[in-house]
């Protein structure tokens, strides 16, 4: 088999750069004709794997974490459509945490994820799309496979993408101190939000967005005292609802702006719209 295998060396810390040798090596054993991209910037790795697929690949393979791996997911769309329906996408995650290895029940860490590989088959997945604005104010559009969030969750993605001292004291230190200071700023959003028989204000301090069986799967945490939220988030959702699409906007009295993240990565800030796409993308997983 062949395979377009993009890698980004500093995920995980840097681990995955020096496990580098044995990664490849395993991932030879299932795609012994493989080519390989190392990224160093950020949204390269998108580019790469649309120019590999317009190139002819059908089979794409992310190495990293969950910024890698949403990075290029999102090269396999251009201007809302697929660049190349029928190729297939893979991913390896590299760390020792990942929201997109939750939502699909995988094990984090490469060895068990080419473990994986070597068994997994192709299905088709839904994909979620998300329309935004950066913190400039620029139109931004981002795809996700496992879920899109806004409010706190989102602030503490924020934080934690722009942080590097998870390099030094790991990434469950790091995930509790951004936790906690994204908590000490967190003021209740009071946002409308329009969906499927639904169109409310609602004051929230958490909203999930989880593509499932051709609809999204809405979580929303309601607006609570700092003591309160973080444990809310943890215990899931008050209100949950069904719908194919989501619109939100923040009301005038609501103070400063309110993120957006997608699988675990910052992506910008509301009104934001999403939707979904059914079956989208071809899975090995």
């Amino acid at each position: 088999m062949t395979a377009f295998v993009v890698f980004n060396p500093n995920s995980a810390n840097g681990d995955t750069g020096r496990d580098w040798e044995d990664i490849e090596a395993a991932l030879e054993r299932i795609f012994p004709l493989m080519t390989f991209f190392v990224t160093n910037a950020p949204t390269q790795a998108a580019r790469m794997v649309r120019d590999a697929l317009h190139d002819g690949h059908m089979e794409i393979v992310a190495v990293g974490g969950d910024g890698t791996i949403n990075e290029a997911l999102n090269g396999f769309f251009e201007r809302g459509a697929a660049v190349s329906p029928d190729a297939v996408f893979s991913f390896v995650h590299s760390g020792d945490d990942s929201a997109l290895c939750r939502h699909f029940g995988l094990a984090t860490g490469w060895r068990a994820g080419i473990a994986h590989l070597k068994q997994a088959r192709i299905r088709k997945v839904d994909v979620g799309r998300v329309a935004c604005l950066s913190d400039a104010g620029a139109p931004v559009a981002r795809y996700f496979l496992g879920g899109a969030s806004f409010g706190l969750s989102a602030s503490i993605a924020a934080r934690l993408g722009a942080s590097r001292i998870a390099r030094f004291f790991g990434l469950g230190f790091a995930r509790w101190l951004h936790s906690r200071l994204a908590l000490a700023e967190w003021h209740e959003c009071r946002v409308r939000l329009m969906a499927d028989g639904t169109d409310e204000i609602a004051g929230i301090a958490n909203v999930t967005v989880s593509p499932q069986g051709g609809l999204f799967d809405l979580g929303i945490t309601g607006g609570r005292s700092r003591a309160r939220v973080l444990a809310a988030l943890k215990r899931g959702a008050a209100r949950r609802l069904r719908s194919l699409r989501l619109t939100a906007a923040p009301t005038l009295d609501t103070h400063g702006a309110v993120k957006v993240e997608t699988d675990g990565e910052s992506a910008g800030v509301l009104p934001a719209t999403f939707e979904i796409y059914p079956a989208a993308i071809n899975l090995r997983v």
